[in-house]
């Protein structure tokens, strides 16, 4: 991308809140659940969308605004999907229970697994780039190795469901956000893992009766946060024992039942989330004020993530299928 050269060799500059809108993309026909940017910086152009409408779409979100290809390997709704280190696949997970590791290039499935539980959250181990996790309908949580196709782990939680996983730097470590909240306790809610020995680490993260639907780490300092459906995102530290922060809350915006996710702006100064009322909420990082609320979509917007190289550029997606780049 012409727009993008010009930016990879310098550092990244501070994060703006972006206020137009520059495309509008709705070739999705269901809800979009998940939408990524590509992490090679020079192909960083391309945006990765998984539906409820079964398909998988990568656009070109910075020049045109167009579809370049759909992936039609599920039979039903793809929960959630990640590019690979390299670009060049994609890995999905859907409620056909199915996971396929896609090539970009051909749609030819490279490894395709079939699980005996649908499939809401999956992620790439951070420095072993043929290792990545999967969890969902299950009280389970399985580790794959894509070089031999084989589970290297299975990781017990006697939970409900998996409803995200965020790995520590390093990776040594993860976390699950489950749907496990009892009515006598809260614990389980957020489960730590030691990712070598699959053992729990912590399940006394946090106490209050919400479950989160997604997590996220911080790109500079030891935190991450987690979205609640108490309508706020917490604020934890990202070293054990995993204690929450209690000065800080970031409120103001609904989840309402919503796998509403959130991200921080890749300076860090920026907290952004979805809202189920279709806005989309900037928050001081440091100070956990608003800062401002953009009205991106009619239906709950589930997703907003900026662009890893051009600074204050935004990517949004709504349960009504469309996809909008902002800056």
């Amino acid at each position: 991308s012409e727009f993008i050269k010009p930016y990879l060799g310098s550092k990244y500059k501070l994060t703006e809140v972006p206020e137009s809108l520059i495309f509008y993309m709705s070739k999705h026909s269901g809800p979009v659940n998940e939408i990524q940017w590509c992490p090679v910086r020079e192909q960083s152009h391309m945006l990765l969308s998984a539906s409820m409408d079964k398909t998988i779409k990568v656009w070109d979100a910075v020049d045109t605004g167009c579809c370049l290809k759909t992936y039609s390997c599920h039979s039903c709704a793809v929960r959630a999907a990640q590019w690979s280190s390299c670009g060049r696949r994609i890995l999905s997970g859907g409620f056909d229970s199915m996971l396929h590791l896609t090539d970009v290039e051909t749609g030819k499935q490279i490894f395709s697994s079939k699980n005996e539980f649908r499939i809401s959250a999956l992620k790439f181990h951070p420095t072993e780039s043929n290792i990545f996790i999967c969890g969902g309908f299950s009280p389970e949580v399985k580790a794959w190795d894509i070089r031999t196709s084989k589970l290297l782990r299975v990781y017990k939680a006697a939970v409900q469901q998996t409803l995200d996983i965020l790995f520590l730097p390093e990776g040594r470590e993860f976390l699950t956000s489950t749907d496990a909240v009892s009515r006598d306790s809260a614990d389980r809610t957020v489960i730590a893992w030691d990712f070598q020995s699959a053992a729990k680490i912590s399940n006394q993260i946090f106490h209050e009766r919400y479950t989160c639907p997604s997590l996220t780490l911080h790109p500079k300092e030891s935190v991450f946060v987690a979205q609640t459906n108490g309508n706020y995102m917490a604020l934890f530290s990202a070293q054990r024992p995993y204690r929450i922060n209690k000065k800080k809350r970031y409120e103001g915006h609904k989840v309402e039942g919503f796998a509403v996710g959130c991200e921080f702006s890749p300076d860090g100064t920026l907290l952004v989330t979805g809202s189920s009322d279709g806005k989309v909420f900037f928050y001081n990082y440091h100070t956990a004020r608003i800062i401002r609320t953009l009205s991106a979509h009619k239906e709950a917007c589930v997703s907003a993530i900026f662009h890893p190289v051009l600074p204050s550029l935004l990517a949004t997606c709504s349960w009504a299928g469309e996809i909008k780049i902002w800056q």
